[in-house]
């Protein structure tokens, strides 16, 4: 698939609690205007209803003509990379932003955690099964309910171990570069 160049992304990170949904619905749609169809957004982001949302506003008010001018991104958090979770993640994000498909589905980080509120706890950490969680992401892909599969954060030694068993290879590697941040990014 091509992607676009430049996306923007939905992450409200300097906030425990994410604007009013109207403020960011406005955000994206003045995101539209100015010409961006790529939204990157993730159920940890809590933005996917306003994703959603934006985009049928958009579709709507005739800003784009349909959904498939736009590339939407989501992401599998961490709590959900259990074989039996993948898909069933995926539906809830397809629901919360009203579509059918998305794009790009991403693993958000190569780590594993208990079933657990939305968040990031070292003690929640449990066993990555890489090799089951990726034939989900790929279950994903072949029910069309995503368009590609790719990864997040990853770095060279987990992306070769995943290359090691994969069927269908990630069509990306999303690695976020946070210039005033110093994180190690990516992990492993």
């Amino acid at each position: 698939m091509k992607m676009p160049s430049i996306g923007m992304g939905t992450a409200c990170a300097s906030s425990p609690v994410p604007p009013p949904t109207e403020v960011i619905v406005a955000a994206l749609l003045d995101a539209v205007e100015a010409g961006y169809r790529h939204f990157d957004t993730a159920a940890v982001y809590r933005t996917e209803e306003e994703v959603g949302r934006a985009v049928a506003e958009a579709v709507e008010k005739g800003l784009v003509g349909s959904r498939d001018e736009f590339f939407i991104t989501s992401k599998v958090w961490c709590a959900d990379l259990h074989v039996d979770s993948v898909v069933p993640a995926l539906t809830n994000t397809l629901r919360r932003l009203g579509m059918e498909y998305v794009d790009l589905y991403l693993i958000h980080w190569p780590v594993s955690m208990k079933k657990s509120p939305l968040g990031f706890a070292k003690e929640d950490i449990v066993e990555f099964d890489m090799r089951g969680t990726w034939a989900a992401m790929e279950d994903c892909f072949r029910l069309g309910l995503c368009k590609s599969i790719g990864v997040s954060n990853y770095g060279p030694a987990k992306l070769h171990q995943l290359l090691q068993h994969a069927t269908i290879p990630p069509a990306v590697n999303q690695v976020g570069l946070f210039p005033p941040c110093r994180h190690r990014y990516p992990c492993g």
